[in-house]
């Protein structure tokens, strides 16, 4: 098969390592690609938002198979397009991306389908949202009502910071937006992936983020600094739980209305005493969290993405080995805030590439013979062993190997189960 990627970040860089491995996958192109998936797959100069040229892209290299790595492209349609065109494809609809591109429209569908969810409000205007905080008093949560990046939330311990937080996204920190203020839930998070076809539902793996900046879950959010898999905190009965209550209500409410969602839904979990309420749903494959699961789903895991492209996931399963994975985030310095571009990575060449560690890249790329950091979370230090220790171990003894004095990370990720 002709298959092709789009994305350029870690996520897609674990994706096509793993369906690199796959028997079936024959040619396979990144676009844009960094220079990590340089080394396993063709990469392409793609606008990956315009519907007109991924089209014509795929017509032209006769692709067989499209898989739709980050939301953007989502959101802005390219899957419809593809799937319009005749072309086999993995993602969601753009009707149907709204789960994740829309804080309110996610509400409006679990409020219709009584799937367990934090009380909300929604606000067009800064008065009222600030009045709303003042009378309902912190912490409160306050977020951006369409795609921020991942930056767009703020878990407000003050009416101050809320306010805030508030201004910055009325002021257009993220485009034109409105704002959704929902009640604080405490717990645990993690993050479940399941895999829909529109009709049928594929569990494929769990895993917990850690999103603040800091050791100990200090400082801001940020996209992701590292995750594990699995995750010890959703066990099988409350995975059981949260298909009942959450995802499979879910589904078919997308498919009443006429909006069949096809693709992977991330369905961020807060998890409190022994039940399951919904932070979020994303789209597409969390990053870090697909480093680590790719890691331990292997090739196997084009057959699933093709089977749920082709409607037919009641006729597959996902088969785990019972192994963990372990992925730390090296992040530019000043990140999440503002961080300098160009500066040189040295020692990834003489980096293992194994099944147990590999070294993801998200913002990278080849400039004078050399790897520079391009982006903000720049590497994925991937360790996979028979115990979560063992994957730790191996995912810092990558992280220890690489020459980048401009680059950090979080020293204790995993500390929750280890």
């Amino acid at each position: 098969m002709n298959i092709l990627i789009l994305g350029g970040g870690g996520r897609e860089h674990a994706l096509a390592w793993a369906i690199r491995q796959n028997p079936k996958c024959d040619r396979l192109i990144v676009a844009p690609g960094n220079a990590g998936i340089a080394e396993v797959a063709e990469c392409a100069a793609l606008d990956i938002q315009s519907r007109a040229e991924v089209l014509e892209f795929a017509q032209e290299n006769a692709i067989d198979f499209v898989v739709i790595g980050p939301e953007a492209p989502l959101a802005a349609g390219v899957s419809d397009a593809l799937r319009n065109a005749g072309f086999l494809v993995f993602g969601p609809s753009q009707a149907a991306a709204q789960l994740e591109a829309s804080k309110t429209f996610t509400k409006e569908i679990c409020d219709a389908c009584g799937a367990p969810t934090a009380a909300w409000a929604r606000f067009t205007d800064g008065p009222s949202a600030r009045d709303y905080v003042t009378a309902q008093g912190a912490p409160i949560v306050v977020k951006a009502d369409g795609l921020a990046a991942g930056k767009g939330v703020t878990v407000a311990e003050t009416v101050e910071q809320a306010h805030a937080a508030i201004d910055l996204i009325f002021d257009g920190e993220f485009g034109e937006m409105s704002v959704v203020i929902e009640e604080f839930m405490d717990g645990e998070e993690a993050s479940f992936f399941i895999l829909s076809d529109g009709v049928n539902c594929l569990p494929v793996g769990t895993a917990q983020d850690h999103k603040r900046v800091g050791d100990g879950d200090t400082g801001p959010n940020t996209g992701g600094m590292g995750a594990y898999s699995p995750a010890p905190v959703l066990t099988q009965t409350l995975q059981d739980q949260v298909m009942d209550r959450i995802v499979r209500p879910t589904i078919a409410e997308m498919a009443r209305q006429d909006m069949p969602f096809q693709g992977v839904l991330y369905a961020g979990l807060m998890i409190k005493d022994g039940q399951a309420r919904l932070v979020e749903y994303n789209v597409r494959f969390g990053d870090p969290e697909c480093q680590a699961l790719m890691m331990r789903l292997g090739g196997q895991i084009l057959d699933l993405l093709l089977a749920c492209a082709e409607n037919r996931l009641d006729s597959v399963s996902a088969n785990w080995a019972d192994d963990h994975a372990l992925t730390v985030v090296m992040a530019a310095e000043g990140y999440p805030g503002s961080y300098v571009k160009g500066t040189a990575i040295k020692g990834l060449s003489d980096l293992p590439q194994t099944s147990f560690q590999m070294t993801f890249h998200a913002g990278t790329a080849e400039k004078d013979g050399q790897i520079v950091a391009t982006g903000g979370r720049v590497l994925g230090c991937t360790g996979r062993g028979a115990t979560l220790a063992e994957a730790h171990e191996r995912a810092y003894a990558l992280v220890d190997a690489i020459d980048w004095p401009q680059g950090f990370c979080r020293r204790d990720i995993g500390w929750r189960a280890l």
